[in-house]
């Protein structure tokens, strides 16, 4: 008997946000055209939308963050739902208390959904099992980030963003460049990349920065910035995740950009109409040069405005 997907419901439909690998291409395309739907919707300035009205959000954020959290409170608030920001460092997990009781607590607030981003790679999906086996499926999780495994809603965002400008994905050339090691973002948008049937994916960094398995992934593999940028369509910048490494993994954040760094010549490798892509926070000088950054082919502050329609989606699907 096969497995039940930890993120469907019964009916097939999405239950929680975990993971961008095992979520059925036909669910990344239904996320992607509703919150292109609200990108028009943006555009024609109607600012919310009664779907999570009466429902609770919690953002349940145990490491730092700016741009994500942020733009799920302003997807929330969209969607006119009440939004509890819980400041973590003054909490109860503060003083013992564990994760699972915390999730017990809130629930017992009339938790609704539960945007959690963590430092521990499966921590979301820990959530979600203990839902489900408390009997509590009426409240939903969505992934906000998890260790070095994924952080979906970016994924989805980064593929939003290059439908936009680049509408078809089975031509696209796509490099992702820098700290893949130690990157949840790349990840996700490898796994969403192979599912939507990206021509190429190419994955570009020096070897102390690359995992294993890649290949098995479906990507190519460039050591060499130069060869792995020629002809591509997209590049998806990496910063430097600092905070996760441990021990000397480069010389120097100088000798990385100069191998590295994405700078007008080495973007002018790519094809004229390329766009560059950052999750951010950008480390300019490390691995953007600020004329790429600020240039004419970034969409880099598309992703951020992106990043809130697909965050009303996956929230306004999961908690409907």
């Amino acid at each position: 008997m096969p497995m039940k997907n930890p993120q469907l419901n019964q009916h097939g439909e999405l239950q929680h946000l975990l993971a961008i690998d095992g979520l059925p291409k036909a669910i990344m395309l239904q996320i992607l055209d509703t919150a292109a739907s609200y990108v028009d919707l943006e555009q024609r300035e109607l600012k919310s939308l009664p779907l999570l009205q009466g429902k609770c959000v919690f953002n349940l954020f145990f490491e730092n963050s700016t741009r994500t959290r942020t733009t799920f409170e302003i997807a929330a608030k969209r969607l006119s739902a009440d939004v509890n920001s819980l400041n973590i460092a003054a909490s109860s997990a503060s003083k013992g208390e564990t994760l699972l009781d915390t999730i017990d607590n809130l629930v017992a607030m009339q938790a609704d959904v539960f945007v959690v981003r963590h430092a521990t790679s499966g921590a979301p999906f820990l959530i979600a099992k203990h839902l489900n086996d408390t009997k509590q499926a009426h409240v939903h999780v969505v992934n906000a980030g998890d260790g070095r495994h994924e952080h979906p809603t970016q994924g989805l965002l980064d593929m939003l963003t290059i439908r936009h400008y680049k509408k078809d994905f089975s031509n696209l050339t796509v490099a992702i460049v820098g700290d893949v090691l130690h990157s949840r973002v790349a990840r996700s948008d490898i796994h969403a990349l192979t599912t939507l049937g990206a021509a190429e994916v190419r994955v570009i960094g020096p070897k102390t920065l690359l995992p294993g398995g890649l290949e098995q992934m479906g990507v190519r593999v460039f050591t060499d910035m130069n060869l792995g940028l020629k002809d591509v369509d997209v590049v998806i910048m990496l910063r430097l995740q600092n905070e996760r490494m441990t021990g000397a993994l480069l010389p120097s954040s100088q000798e990385y950009f100069k191998q590295y760094g994405l700078t007008p010549e080495r973007l002018a490798l790519a094809k004229s109409d390329a766009i560059v892509m950052h999750p951010g926070p950008m480390n300019r000088g490390v691995e953007i040069d600020s004329a790429v950054a600020d240039g004419s082919q970034s969409v880099i502050l598309s992703q951020v405005t992106f990043g809130i329609a697909v965050r009303m989606a996956v929230m306004g699907m999961v908690a409907k």
